[in-house]
């Protein structure tokens, strides 16, 4: 909770920093409106930014096993031999504000083969005058689970009908570049259609993420999230022996022609905010954390080649 009232205040107290317009490119005809983040996602977190009109993202996002700890170490070169979760999407800008989103992802936990289907929604952008001094989207998903249900009773994959196998994530973002530092806060919530006996349907998060330029293309990337549960729900999972951690992320940001790509390391196993945000067991502190990558490329759909050329 600490770090997350850090996070706001240090939103708050840049709010009079001098802006910057030397961000990723943006259509000339848009050359005042400013570009808080490089790519619609970091490391965890979902940015602000959405894809230009008649755009296609294309985008792989790959989580490998834990570094240290009982599951990492040398034996599994130090995580590199396994794929905890990997994601493979689709984001389409139907117009400069509203896209949509469609994936596949693996699954770590109890609950796998996931769907993704998704909308994101601009409602503001950053901007050099007064008038738009922040920039906030929309995030709204539905993740299906296709994975043979569980005979045993009372886990998080005993589905007994379609919709428990469904969860929706709801979330709000709002940011802001002041000269070099983007910042923004990630209001979320999580609801899980199928949950075991004590444990919360619907799970509120507040998220942070920032992003510095070093030198060059180059750009330090972090993430987090905090999860507001019920102390029912942890007392519960304590005679389980299970405790569960914020999601914290902290990647190096490179921009090549066509592409975004993102080095990072995270304690969360799971890609999706549906599974990581309620399930984030592993920490930091027992090493049990991750390399990962994302990369990303951009088609445009309607590009026409112009004469002689």
């Amino acid at each position: 909770m600490k770090n997350s009232i850090l996070l706001l205040s240090l939103f708050i107290s840049q709010y009079s920093f001098s802006q910057d317009s030397t961000v990723a490119p943006a259509p000339s005809k848009e050359a005042s409106y400013i570009w808080v983040f490089s790519s619609p996602r970091l490391i965890n977190a979902n940015t602000v930014e959405t894809i230009p009109k008649h755009v296609l993202e294309f985008k792989v996002t790959h989580n490998f096993g834990d570094i240290g700890g009982s599951n990492g170490g040398s034996k599994t070169f130090f995580g590199l031999d396994n794929a905890t979760d990997v994601r493979i999407g689709f984001q389409y800008g139907i117009s400069k504000r509203l896209n949509v989103i469609a994936a596949r992802s693996k699954g770590a936990g109890a609950v796998q083969q996931l769907y993704e289907l998704g909308v994101k929604y601009r409602i503001l952008q950053q901007a050099e005058d007064a008038q738009h001094p922040l920039s906030m989207t929309i995030f709204a998903n539905n993740v299906i689970s296709s994975m043979t249900k569980s005979v045993v009773p009372d886990q998080e994959n005993s589905f007994e009908n379609f919709s428990d196998r469904n969860s929706q994530t709801v979330q709000l973002m709002i940011a802001r570049k002041m000269g070099l530092l983007s910042l923004q806060l990630s209001p979320t919530m999580v609801h899980r259609n199928f949950v075991q006996s004590q444990d919360d349907k619907t799970l509120f998060a507040l998220g942070g993420a920032l992003r510095l330029p070093v030198k060059g293309r180059f750009s330090l990337i972090v993430d987090y999230f905090h999860s507001f549960r019920s102390q029912q729900s942890i007392d519960f999972y304590k005679t389980q022996g299970i405790r569960f951690y914020d999601a914290l992320g902290v990647g190096v940001e490179l921009l090549t022609e066509g592409h975004v790509f993102h080095l990072n390391f995270t304690n969360a196993t799971e890609i999706l905010e549906n599974r990581f945000i309620p399930r984030t067991v592993t920490s930091w502190g027992k090493g049990q954390f991750r390399w990962g990558f994302t990369i990303s490329r951009d088609f445009n759909l309607f590009y026409k080649k112009k004469r002689g050329r």
